[in-house]
């Protein structure tokens, strides 16, 4: 029976986290695909699992379990209202506002049933269990261990098996027909359910008696609920933390987001599974060795230990939340209370959710939430001293991390002000002092949780972080920043770890585009090749930046700049900063909004020249470079018309996509891979870039065609063909 139940539970979860990145890859590459569009879907979808919980919770104590079973057979039916999974395609983002309220509508009414309906399944198959009257009734917990590894399952399986070879049409129909199977299983459960004998009086007193042994059988105080909340709560900001800072200021890897998901889910595997292969004593114990090396490192630039650093965030993060959900695990109470500990437990996740995605921003202009939460986390922890109430000790445990705070903190910040800045040897001083400190509070939560706080104060001043930085700021699409580079002289915009533009602060220099975008470079050649030719007049470029493309404007030209993130056009037009759209000689347009959505309403034949520069960053814009995108591409370009698509990425190779849609198109195509700069290049600012150009025939591409820097594209004819319908990211990242 018990593996029954566990297989239920299973498909169950499965369904839960194939559906979640099987529907981000319908809608969200409407939005751009940043961290903030992840952030808001999870808490869309924590919120959604504690309404499901709510309804176990409440059917079930009211109804009973054998009455709601029978509730349940009908609620069952209500996904089919809108099953299969789709959208529609009268679902358009705003393009003057923030995209959230959009996103959580479009959320609700395409998958909100379907999740509800499943999310509802963990706590609610427990406590059918747990009245089945089976040997291992008493304590059905174990089944949340089968229902994570479910989740893992379906979260790791989707982007190796599902992804490359199943349509998203296909996908849908699939989970349309395993929503099916799940309607056959839970039948069956409730049958089983319906079919066992009661438990007796005797053996529920018993059972009672045996709870009591193991400390479970007390019903829940308001404190404890509240103990629940908060060891749900820092796990789940967490895990959002944690996903955005390393997708956007460590490596911006695709699919990176996946890891810290299933090391959360294997925390819940791992805590509440019968065999304990990690024991909780052993996780609390290792915790100081990870929490503390973290938050000394936590600021500090670490450009040549990038994967080293990494690991590390993924490690901490992964003792944290074992820790805290080591700590649910025991103190989880009778079977009787089982679907109220879990709405606590899903109360703690929305909150943690709520707080990354909706709170934070509001209040911090970088991702400060995540070292927050790391200290909060850190308070915790089980005490592995004899608790004292003397007001004298818990006076020192704030006066201890605060004094810490004074004397690291301060001496860093001090140092900040010498001309050349701290030495390294002060730096690991100062740090290695902090650390020391601190792993000597780890005995009490509260002393070490601030003390953790105080390294990472000390970790921030030793940065030097804020040096040279002009503006920070904070949206639905990230974080921005405008950085001068004295090495350079030039104002930078940094987006995560992208570099959107630089102009140089020389006025001699200062039209002078820079790093991709140099004359000497591919699309410096472009514009040169049809410098002289009256007939291109209008360009579109897709990616505003700092406008740097717009110093190659001239007076008889227009130039139509389509970008999705309103913060971007206003930095760019900020003359504190960048000055290349107000210095441009042809006439400037921004259209706000996704590209494609509002290229789709450019008059046909329109643009002599349309420039792509969306696809350097990790979160690429599929729905951008798919067939039927480039079909739209090619109606808007006038007769004689050339594509140029800015293509450089260190973690994806897109020129085997390119080259199958080029051939499937019947277009010609070249491309530049100009990744040798000679240091005098590199002095002037130039870098590395990859340039594809595309016209119908080969006398558009005029002088292109006989420079032998522009080599056909390769193609790849076994490689499936990229649509709206299909895309396999996974097929071209780069394994390096």
């Amino acid at each position: 029976m018990q593996l029954f139940f566990a297989l239920t539970l299973l498909v169950s979860a499965t369904l839960l986290f194939v559906v979640q990145p099987m529907f981000a890859k319908m809608a969200l590459p409407l939005l751009g695909g940043t961290p903030a569009v992840w952030n808001t879907c999870m808490v869309f979808y924590q919120a959604v699992l504690l309404v499901g919980y709510i309804y176990a919770h409440i059917s079930i104590r009211f109804l009973g379990p054998r009455r709601q079973a029978a509730l349940h057979m009908v609620v069952l039916c209500l996904p089919w209202l809108v099953l299969p999974i789709g959208i529609s395609g009268a679902w358009v983002p705003p393009s003057d506002a923030d995209p959230t309220g959009w996103l959580l509508l479009l959320l609700l009414v395409s998958v909100g049933l379907p999740f509800f309906v499943v999310s509802s399944s963990a706590p609610m198959l427990q406590a059918w269990f747990a009245d089945t009257g089976h040997a291992d009734a008493g304590d059905p917990y174990f089944l949340y261990a089968a229902s994570n590894l479910g989740s893992m399952a379906a979260l790791l399986g989707y982007p190796v098996l599902l992804e490359p070879t199943m349509t998203l049409a296909l996908q849908s129909s699939a989970w349309a027909g395993g929503y099916a199977l799940l309607m056959l299983l839970l039948a069956g459960c409730a049958i089983l359910l319906w079919r066992s004998r009661r438990p007796s009086l005797q053996e529920s007193v018993r059972e009672e008696i045996s709870e009591r042994k193991v400390h479970l059988a007390a019903a829940p105080t308001l404190g404890k609920r509240l103990w629940w909340v908060a060891l749900s709560f820092a796990p789940s900001s967490l895990l959002l933390g944690v996903t955005t800072h390393i997708s956007t200021d460590l490596a911006s890897v695709p699919l990176l987001w996946v890891i810290p998901l299933a090391l959360y889910l294997l925390t819940f595997v791992l805590v509440f599974a019968r065999r304990q292969l990690l024991p909780h004593a052993w996780m609390v114990r290792a915790q100081p060795y990870f929490v503390i090396p973290l938050a000394a490192l936590f600021f500090l630039p670490v450009s040549q230990s990038i994967w080293i650093v990494l690991l590390l965030h993924l490690a901490t993060f992964f003792v944290l939340a074992m820790v805290c959900h080591g700590e649910l695990a025991a103190s989880r109470p009778a079977a009787k209370y089982l679907t109220e500990f879990y709405l606590w437990m899903s109360i703690g996740g929305v909150l943690g959710g709520l707080f990354n995605a909706m709170v934070a921003p509001q209040l911090f202009p970088t991702i400060l939430e995540y070292p927050l939460v790391i200290a909060l986390a850190c308070m915790l922890r089980p005490w592995l001293t004899t608790k004292a109430s003397e007001r004298h000790f818990r006076r020192q445990d704030v006066l201890a991390p605060l004094g810490v705070a004074l004397v690291f903190g301060g001496a860093a910040f001090g140092l900040q002000f010498k001309e050349t800045g701290p030495s390294m040897m002060a730096v690991l001083v100062l740090l290695a002092g902090a650390g020391a400190i601190c792993f000597s509070f780890q005995n009490r939560p509260r002393r070490f949780g601030l003390g953790v706080g105080a390294v990472l104060v000390t970790s921030l001043f030793c940065s030097g972080q804020q040096t040279n930085m002009l503006h920070t700021e904070r949206n639905f699409f990230g974080v921005l920043r405008v950085k001068y580079d004295p090495r350079l002289n030039t104002n930078i915009l940094i987006h995560g770890l992208t570099n959107h533009g630089m102009q140089s602060r020389d006025p001699s220099r200062r039209d002078q585009p820079m790093n991709y975008f140099h004359p000497t470079g591919p699309i410096g050649q472009v514009f040169e090749n049809f410098e002289n030719d009256p007939s291109k007049k209008e360009i579109g470029i897709i990616g505003l930046g700092i406008g740097a493309l717009a110093c190659y404007g001239r007076e008889d030209q227009r130039i139509t700049y389509y970008e999705i993130d309103p913060a971007v056009e206003r930095l760019a037009r900020d003359t504190r900063y960048f000055t290349f759209l107000e210095n441009s000689k042809a006439d400037i347009d921004v259209i706000l909004g996704d590209a494609r959505l509002k290229l789709a309403d450019a008059p046909r034949w329109h643009y002599d020249l349309l420039i792509f520069d969306a696809f350097s960053s990790d979160a690429i814009p599929i729905h951008l470079i798919t067939r039927e995108a480039l079909g739209l591409y090619l109606e808007k370009l006038a007769e004689h018309g050339v594509l140029a698509l800015h293509i450089s990425n260190y973690y994806v190779d897109l020129k085997p996509v390119l080259g199958n849609l080029a051939r499937d198109a019947g277009v010609v195509c070249r491309i530049q891979e100009d990744l040798r700069i000679a240091g005098e290049q590199r002095r002037e600012g130039k870098s590395p870039s990859v340039w594809v150009v595309m016209a119908r025939r080969s006398e558009d591409l005029s002088g292109l065609l006989d420079d032998p820097r522009w080599k056909p594209l390769p193609q790849e004819p076994a490689a499936r063909l990229w649509t709206d319908n299909f895309s396999n990211i996974l097929g071209v990242i780069k394994w390096h």
